[in-house]
Protein backbone atom coordinates (compact mmCIF):
# COMPACT_ATOMS: atom_id res chain seq x y z
CA UNK A 1 0.00 0.00 0.00
CA UNK A 2 1.23 3.04 -1.24
CA UNK A 3 1.49 5.88 1.71
CA UNK A 4 -0.63 9.21 0.79
CA UNK A 5 0.23 11.62 3.77
CA UNK A 6 2.15 14.53 2.36
CA UNK A 7 4.06 14.82 5.81
CA UNK A 8 4.50 12.46 8.60
CA UNK A 9 1.59 13.33 10.72
CA UNK A 10 2.30 10.66 13.06
CA UNK A 11 6.29 11.80 13.99
CA UNK A 12 4.63 15.37 15.02
CA UNK A 13 2.65 13.73 17.34
CA UNK A 14 4.92 11.44 18.59
CA UNK A 15 7.67 14.41 19.29
CA UNK A 16 4.83 15.96 21.08
CA UNK A 17 3.56 12.94 23.11
CA UNK A 18 6.85 11.98 24.18
CA UNK A 19 7.74 15.38 25.97
CA UNK A 20 4.58 14.92 28.37
CA UNK A 21 5.97 13.25 31.73
CA UNK A 22 3.86 9.96 31.84
CA UNK A 23 5.69 7.48 34.50
CA UNK A 24 3.64 5.29 36.31
CA UNK A 25 5.09 4.91 40.44
CA UNK A 26 5.10 1.33 41.42
CA UNK A 27 5.11 3.01 45.29
CA UNK A 28 1.51 3.95 44.54
CA UNK A 29 -0.15 1.15 42.86
CA UNK A 30 -2.88 0.49 45.24
CA UNK A 31 -3.96 3.53 42.99
CA UNK A 32 -5.19 4.03 39.34
CA UNK A 33 -3.50 5.94 37.85
CA UNK A 34 -0.34 5.86 40.29
CA UNK A 35 0.64 9.01 39.37
CA UNK A 36 -1.31 12.35 38.49
CA UNK A 37 0.84 12.84 35.73
CA UNK A 38 -0.95 10.56 33.57
CA UNK A 39 -3.51 12.56 33.36
CA UNK A 40 -1.40 15.04 31.06
CA UNK A 41 -1.62 13.42 28.48
CA UNK A 42 -5.04 11.71 28.52
CA UNK A 43 -6.71 15.08 28.38
CA UNK A 44 -4.66 16.54 25.59
CA UNK A 45 -5.79 12.95 23.32
CA UNK A 46 -9.21 13.45 24.80
CA UNK A 47 -9.53 16.88 23.01
CA UNK A 48 -7.65 15.98 20.01
CA UNK A 49 -9.84 12.84 19.70
CA UNK A 50 -12.67 15.29 20.09
CA UNK A 51 -11.37 18.00 17.21
CA UNK A 52 -10.72 14.88 15.01
CA UNK A 53 -14.82 14.09 15.24
CA UNK A 54 -14.54 11.41 17.90
CA UNK A 55 -17.67 12.51 19.65
CA UNK A 56 -17.57 10.60 22.99
CA UNK A 57 -14.11 11.13 23.67
CA UNK A 58 -13.07 11.06 27.46
CA UNK A 59 -11.01 10.61 30.15
CA UNK A 60 -12.22 8.51 33.30
CA UNK A 61 -11.82 8.86 36.78
CA UNK A 62 -8.64 6.29 36.40
CA UNK A 63 -7.09 8.47 33.55
CA UNK A 64 -8.45 5.97 30.93
CA UNK A 65 -9.28 7.81 27.68
CA UNK A 66 -11.86 5.90 25.46
CA UNK A 67 -13.29 7.14 21.95
CA UNK A 68 -15.16 5.41 19.04
CA UNK A 69 -15.12 6.02 15.59
CA UNK A 70 -17.71 5.54 13.77
CA UNK A 71 -17.60 3.08 10.56
CA UNK A 72 -17.16 3.66 7.22
CA UNK A 73 -20.13 3.66 4.64
CA UNK A 74 -21.16 0.02 4.12
CA UNK A 75 -19.51 -1.15 7.55
CA UNK A 76 -21.77 -0.57 9.63
CA UNK A 77 -22.59 -3.91 10.29
CA UNK A 78 -19.02 -5.43 10.87
CA UNK A 79 -18.07 -6.07 14.66
CA UNK A 80 -16.24 -2.73 16.64
CA UNK A 81 -12.67 -3.17 16.39
CA UNK A 82 -10.56 -2.21 19.29
CA UNK A 83 -7.11 -0.43 19.20
CA UNK A 84 -5.39 0.12 22.52
CA UNK A 85 -2.22 1.63 23.69
CA UNK A 86 -1.23 2.49 27.07
CA UNK A 87 -0.12 6.45 28.67
CA UNK A 88 2.61 5.47 30.87
CA UNK A 89 6.34 5.11 30.71
CA UNK A 90 8.19 2.96 32.81
CA UNK A 91 10.21 4.36 36.28
CA UNK A 92 13.13 2.22 35.94
CA UNK A 93 14.90 5.15 34.00
CA UNK A 94 14.50 8.54 34.10
CA UNK A 95 11.10 9.83 32.04
CA UNK A 96 10.80 13.43 32.75
CA UNK A 97 12.49 16.31 30.46
CA UNK A 98 12.45 14.28 27.39
CA UNK A 99 14.05 15.88 24.87
CA UNK A 100 13.46 14.15 21.71
CA UNK A 101 15.66 14.59 18.37
CA UNK A 102 16.27 12.79 15.19
CA UNK A 103 19.92 11.52 14.39
CA UNK A 104 20.24 10.70 10.87
CA UNK A 105 22.01 7.23 11.47
CA UNK A 106 25.02 6.05 8.53
CA UNK A 107 26.08 3.09 10.55
CA UNK A 108 28.93 2.14 13.65
CA UNK A 109 27.62 3.07 17.22
CA UNK A 110 24.05 4.99 17.29
CA UNK A 111 25.01 7.76 20.01
CA UNK A 112 21.62 9.42 21.14
CA UNK A 113 23.60 12.10 23.22
CA UNK A 114 26.15 12.89 25.54
CA UNK A 115 26.15 12.98 29.55
CA UNK A 116 29.35 14.03 31.26
CA UNK A 117 31.35 14.11 28.79
CA UNK A 118 30.53 10.65 27.51
CA UNK A 119 28.91 9.40 24.71
CA UNK A 120 25.76 7.33 25.30
CA UNK A 121 25.78 4.66 22.41
CA UNK A 122 24.62 1.69 21.61
CA UNK A 123 26.63 -0.48 19.59
CA UNK A 124 26.02 -3.17 16.35
CA UNK A 125 27.45 -5.74 18.61
CA UNK A 126 25.08 -4.98 20.99
CA UNK A 127 21.95 -4.51 18.82
CA UNK A 128 22.94 -6.19 15.63
CA UNK A 129 19.40 -5.18 14.08
CA UNK A 130 21.89 -1.39 13.86
CA UNK A 131 23.38 -3.00 11.15
CA UNK A 132 19.75 -3.31 8.85
CA UNK A 133 18.97 0.53 9.55
CA UNK A 134 21.91 2.81 8.41
CA UNK A 135 20.25 5.57 6.34
CA UNK A 136 17.49 5.93 8.48
CA UNK A 137 16.50 8.89 10.57
CA UNK A 138 16.49 7.65 14.09
CA UNK A 139 14.35 9.43 17.12
CA UNK A 140 16.51 9.28 20.17
CA UNK A 141 16.39 11.08 23.41
CA UNK A 142 19.38 13.25 24.70
CA UNK A 143 20.63 9.90 26.32
CA UNK A 144 19.76 11.81 29.57
CA UNK A 145 15.83 9.81 30.05
CA UNK A 146 14.06 7.53 27.91
CA UNK A 147 12.66 8.01 25.02
CA UNK A 148 8.78 6.65 25.59
CA UNK A 149 8.48 4.95 22.76
CA UNK A 150 7.20 2.14 25.00
CA UNK A 151 4.09 2.91 24.36
CA UNK A 152 4.13 6.37 22.97
CA UNK A 153 5.00 4.96 19.54
CA UNK A 154 1.52 3.17 19.61
CA UNK A 155 -0.13 6.27 21.04
CA UNK A 156 1.04 7.87 18.08
CA UNK A 157 0.26 5.49 15.49
CA UNK A 158 -3.20 4.95 16.69
CA UNK A 159 -3.76 8.59 16.85
CA UNK A 160 -2.34 9.28 13.18
CA UNK A 161 -4.59 6.55 11.72
CA UNK A 162 -7.77 8.42 13.41
CA UNK A 163 -6.32 11.75 11.81
CA UNK A 164 -6.54 9.89 8.36
CA UNK A 165 -9.95 8.36 8.83
CA UNK A 166 -11.28 12.02 9.87
CA UNK A 167 -9.57 13.63 6.85
CA UNK A 168 -11.02 10.59 4.40
CA UNK A 169 -13.81 9.15 6.04
CA UNK A 170 -14.00 7.29 3.40
CA UNK A 171 -11.30 4.99 3.96
CA UNK A 172 -12.67 1.71 5.10
CA UNK A 173 -12.94 0.92 8.64
CA UNK A 174 -15.53 -1.05 10.81
CA UNK A 175 -16.46 0.70 14.14
CA UNK A 176 -13.04 1.31 16.03
CA UNK A 177 -12.94 1.50 19.85
CA UNK A 178 -10.11 3.97 20.70
CA UNK A 179 -8.00 3.00 24.19
CA UNK A 180 -5.37 4.32 25.82
CA UNK A 181 -4.72 2.94 29.31
CA UNK A 182 -2.86 3.98 32.52
CA UNK A 183 -0.27 1.93 34.54
CA UNK A 184 0.57 -0.36 32.20
CA UNK A 185 4.60 -0.91 33.53
CA UNK A 186 3.00 -1.83 36.94
CA UNK A 187 0.37 -4.17 36.36
CA UNK A 188 -2.62 -2.54 35.91
CA UNK A 189 -2.83 -2.02 32.91
CA UNK A 190 -6.46 -2.87 31.29
CA UNK A 191 -8.02 -4.13 34.74
CA UNK A 192 -10.56 -1.20 35.21
CA UNK A 193 -11.39 -0.83 31.27
CA UNK A 194 -15.16 -1.02 30.93
CA UNK A 195 -15.35 -3.86 28.31
CA UNK A 196 -18.60 -3.78 27.66
CA UNK A 197 -18.89 -0.06 27.23
CA UNK A 198 -15.72 -0.08 25.15
CA UNK A 199 -18.54 -2.26 23.04
CA UNK A 200 -15.61 -4.17 20.61
CA UNK A 201 -15.44 -7.90 19.43
CA UNK A 202 -12.21 -7.93 18.99
CA UNK A 203 -8.87 -5.52 19.63
CA UNK A 204 -5.07 -5.37 19.25
CA UNK A 205 -2.84 -3.39 21.29
CA UNK A 206 0.05 -1.60 19.71
CA UNK A 207 2.87 -1.74 22.23
CA UNK A 208 5.57 -3.96 20.63
CA UNK A 209 8.72 -3.50 19.63
CA UNK A 210 11.09 -3.73 15.72
CA UNK A 211 8.71 -3.31 13.08
CA UNK A 212 6.40 -6.47 12.33
CA UNK A 213 6.21 -8.33 15.68
CA UNK A 214 3.03 -10.46 15.98
CA UNK A 215 2.99 -11.77 19.66
CA UNK A 216 0.14 -13.58 20.76
CA UNK A 217 1.56 -15.44 23.68
CA UNK A 218 3.19 -13.57 26.35
CA UNK A 219 4.37 -14.63 30.31
CA UNK A 220 2.47 -15.85 33.22
CA UNK A 221 3.75 -13.14 35.83
CA UNK A 222 3.60 -12.42 39.11
CA UNK A 223 5.52 -10.22 41.35
CA UNK A 224 7.57 -11.94 44.33
CA UNK A 225 8.38 -9.55 47.51
CA UNK A 226 10.64 -11.52 50.41
CA UNK A 227 11.03 -9.64 54.00
CA UNK A 228 13.53 -10.73 56.34
CA UNK A 229 14.00 -9.92 59.53
CA UNK A 230 17.11 -9.83 61.49
CA UNK A 231 18.68 -9.07 65.15
CA UNK A 232 21.20 -6.53 65.23
CA UNK A 233 23.93 -6.60 68.38
CA UNK A 234 27.30 -5.21 68.20
CA UNK A 235 29.53 -7.19 66.12
CA UNK A 236 32.15 -7.49 68.77
CA UNK A 237 29.39 -9.30 70.77
CA UNK A 238 27.70 -11.17 67.46
CA UNK A 239 28.58 -14.69 67.66
CA UNK A 240 25.32 -16.91 68.05
CA UNK A 241 23.41 -13.83 68.75
CA UNK A 242 23.29 -11.84 65.34
CA UNK A 243 21.36 -12.35 62.47
CA UNK A 244 22.18 -10.33 59.69
CA UNK A 245 19.23 -9.56 57.27
CA UNK A 246 21.12 -8.37 54.25
CA UNK A 247 22.71 -11.93 54.93
CA UNK A 248 20.12 -13.58 54.81
CA UNK A 249 19.00 -12.41 51.48
CA UNK A 250 22.00 -13.01 49.75
CA UNK A 251 21.76 -16.68 50.69
CA UNK A 252 17.91 -16.50 49.54
CA UNK A 253 19.05 -15.03 46.35
CA UNK A 254 21.91 -17.34 45.72
CA UNK A 255 19.47 -20.09 46.08
CA UNK A 256 17.15 -19.39 42.89
CA UNK A 257 18.73 -20.54 39.84
CA UNK A 258 21.46 -18.31 38.58
CA UNK A 259 21.04 -19.49 34.74
CA UNK A 260 17.23 -18.41 35.42
CA UNK A 261 17.79 -14.83 35.83
CA UNK A 262 16.83 -12.73 32.47
CA UNK A 263 20.88 -11.95 31.12
CA UNK A 264 20.92 -15.52 30.48
CA UNK A 265 17.43 -16.56 29.23
CA UNK A 266 15.90 -16.06 26.02
CA UNK A 267 12.33 -17.51 24.03
CA UNK A 268 9.95 -19.34 25.98
CA UNK A 269 12.97 -19.60 28.87
CA UNK A 270 11.55 -18.28 31.69
CA UNK A 271 13.39 -16.39 34.67
CA UNK A 272 13.55 -14.33 38.18
CA UNK A 273 14.55 -11.19 38.06
CA UNK A 274 15.69 -8.91 41.35
CA UNK A 275 13.90 -5.48 40.52
CA UNK A 276 15.31 -4.40 44.05
CA UNK A 277 16.38 -4.42 47.44
CA UNK A 278 16.92 -2.19 50.58
CA UNK A 279 19.23 -4.07 53.62
CA UNK A 280 19.95 -3.03 57.06
CA UNK A 281 21.27 -5.68 59.86
CA UNK A 282 18.10 -5.40 61.18
CA UNK A 283 15.80 -5.82 58.02
CA UNK A 284 15.83 -6.25 54.00
CA UNK A 285 13.09 -6.80 51.56
CA UNK A 286 13.46 -7.39 47.74
CA UNK A 287 11.19 -7.54 44.84
CA UNK A 288 11.48 -10.10 42.76
CA UNK A 289 9.38 -10.56 39.37
CA UNK A 290 9.11 -14.33 38.09
CA UNK A 291 7.68 -15.11 34.46
CA UNK A 292 7.32 -18.21 32.58
CA UNK A 293 5.24 -18.92 29.41
CA UNK A 294 4.70 -22.91 30.64
CA UNK A 295 2.08 -22.46 33.36
CA UNK A 296 3.26 -25.58 35.23
CA UNK A 297 6.91 -23.89 34.83
CA UNK A 298 5.62 -20.88 36.23
CA UNK A 299 4.48 -22.55 39.22
CA UNK A 300 7.48 -24.72 39.88
CA UNK A 301 9.03 -21.35 39.84
CA UNK A 302 6.43 -19.83 42.70
CA UNK A 303 6.98 -22.92 44.79
CA UNK A 304 10.70 -22.58 45.16
CA UNK A 305 10.89 -18.90 46.62
CA UNK A 306 8.49 -20.48 48.85
CA UNK A 307 10.96 -23.71 49.23
CA UNK A 308 13.85 -21.03 49.52
CA UNK A 309 12.76 -19.26 52.47
CA UNK A 310 11.85 -22.67 54.17
CA UNK A 311 14.85 -24.07 53.86
CA UNK A 312 16.61 -20.50 55.41
CA UNK A 313 13.92 -20.76 58.52
CA UNK A 314 14.88 -24.53 59.20
CA UNK A 315 18.41 -23.62 59.39
CA UNK A 316 17.60 -20.57 61.84
CA UNK A 317 15.04 -22.38 63.84
CA UNK A 318 12.49 -19.89 63.11
CA UNK A 319 10.37 -18.04 61.35
CA UNK A 320 12.66 -14.28 59.30
CA UNK A 321 11.99 -14.86 55.60
CA UNK A 322 8.48 -14.49 54.37
CA UNK A 323 7.31 -14.36 50.93
CA UNK A 324 4.89 -12.38 49.44
CA UNK A 325 3.19 -13.39 45.86
CA UNK A 326 1.46 -11.23 43.95
CA UNK A 327 -0.48 -12.68 40.69
CA UNK A 328 -0.03 -10.04 37.44
CA UNK A 329 -1.45 -11.73 34.14
CA UNK A 330 -1.65 -14.64 32.85
CA UNK A 331 -0.38 -15.90 29.04
CA UNK A 332 -3.24 -15.01 26.45
CA UNK A 333 -2.15 -17.66 24.56
CA UNK A 334 -4.88 -19.57 26.42
CA UNK A 335 -7.49 -17.54 25.16
CA UNK A 336 -6.01 -15.90 21.45
CA UNK A 337 -5.20 -19.35 20.26
CA UNK A 338 -8.96 -19.84 19.64
CA UNK A 339 -9.05 -16.69 17.33
CA UNK A 340 -6.29 -17.79 14.71
CA UNK A 341 -7.97 -15.56 12.14
CA UNK A 342 -7.07 -12.48 14.24
CA UNK A 343 -3.44 -13.67 13.80
CA UNK A 344 -3.68 -14.23 10.31
CA UNK A 345 -5.56 -10.65 9.15
CA UNK A 346 -2.62 -9.01 11.01
CA UNK A 347 -0.07 -10.94 8.74
CA UNK A 348 -2.04 -9.82 5.81
CA UNK A 349 -1.88 -6.35 6.60
CA UNK A 350 1.85 -6.44 7.25
CA UNK A 351 2.40 -7.82 4.38
CA UNK A 352 0.40 -5.57 2.13
CA UNK A 353 2.78 -2.76 3.55
CA UNK A 354 5.81 -4.86 2.72
CA UNK A 355 6.62 -5.55 6.03
CA UNK A 356 7.52 -9.49 7.18
CA UNK A 357 5.74 -10.22 9.89
CA UNK A 358 7.66 -11.78 12.84
CA UNK A 359 5.30 -13.95 15.32
CA UNK A 360 7.49 -14.45 18.61
CA UNK A 361 6.43 -14.97 22.07
CA UNK A 362 6.29 -11.58 23.91
CA UNK A 363 9.49 -11.85 26.68
CA UNK A 364 7.23 -9.15 29.09
CA UNK A 365 3.84 -7.87 29.47
CA UNK A 366 0.77 -6.33 27.88
CA UNK A 367 -2.62 -5.47 28.41
CA UNK A 368 -4.10 -7.66 25.74
CA UNK A 369 -3.25 -10.46 28.66
CA UNK A 370 -6.29 -9.49 30.73
CA UNK A 371 -8.24 -7.98 28.31
CA UNK A 372 -7.93 -11.12 26.64
CA UNK A 373 -8.59 -13.19 29.86
CA UNK A 374 -11.65 -10.88 30.71
CA UNK A 375 -13.27 -11.62 27.36
CA UNK A 376 -11.68 -9.09 24.38
CA UNK A 377 -9.06 -11.65 22.76
CA UNK A 378 -6.44 -8.70 21.56
CA UNK A 379 -3.12 -10.03 20.27
CA UNK A 380 0.28 -7.05 20.41
CA UNK A 381 1.15 -5.11 16.97
CA UNK A 382 4.30 -4.05 17.04
CA UNK A 383 5.44 -0.06 17.42
CA UNK A 384 8.61 -0.11 15.73
CA UNK A 385 10.70 0.65 18.60
CA UNK A 386 13.95 -0.31 20.24
CA UNK A 387 15.91 -0.40 23.33
CA UNK A 388 12.98 -0.13 25.67
CA UNK A 389 13.10 0.75 29.08
CA UNK A 390 16.44 2.57 29.05
CA UNK A 391 18.47 5.41 27.79
CA UNK A 392 19.39 3.92 24.44
CA UNK A 393 15.57 3.34 23.28
CA UNK A 394 14.62 4.72 19.78
CA UNK A 395 12.19 4.19 17.14
CA UNK A 396 12.82 4.83 13.26
CA UNK A 397 10.73 7.26 11.66
CA UNK A 398 9.97 5.24 8.67
CA UNK A 399 8.73 2.77 11.26
CA UNK A 400 5.91 5.36 12.85
CA UNK A 401 5.08 5.82 9.42
CA UNK A 402 4.77 2.18 8.29
CA UNK A 403 3.17 1.20 11.37
CA UNK A 404 0.34 3.58 10.65
CA UNK A 405 -0.03 2.33 7.24
CA UNK A 406 -0.25 -1.32 8.92
CA UNK A 407 -3.70 -0.33 11.68
CA UNK A 408 -4.70 1.60 7.82
CA UNK A 409 -4.56 -2.13 6.25
CA UNK A 410 -5.84 -3.97 9.08
CA UNK A 411 -8.79 -1.94 9.83
CA UNK A 412 -9.97 -2.23 5.98
CA UNK A 413 -9.63 -5.55 6.61
CA UNK A 414 -11.95 -5.67 9.28
CA UNK A 415 -14.76 -3.56 7.54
Amino acid sequence: MENTTTSPDVLERFLRYVQINTQSEDANCDQVPSSAVQFDLANVLAEELRELGAEDAHVTEHAYVCAHIPASAGAEDKPALGLIAHLDTTEVAPGAGVKPHIVHYEGGDLVCGTVDGKPVAMSTAKLPALNDLAGEGLVCSDGTTLLGADDKAGVAEIMALVARIAQDPSLPHPALGICFCPDEEIGHGAELLDIEAFGCKYAYTVDGGPIGELEWECFNAAEATVHFEGQSIHPGDAKGRMVNAGNLFCDFNALLPYEQRPEYTEGYEGFYHLEGVSATVDHATARYIVRDHDAAKFQQKLELTDAAAALLNQRLGEERVTVEIKQQYRNMAEIVRDYPELIDVAKEAYLACGVEPQVLPIRGGTDGAQLSFRGLPCPNLSTGGYCYHGVNEFVPVSSLVKMTDVLQELVARFA
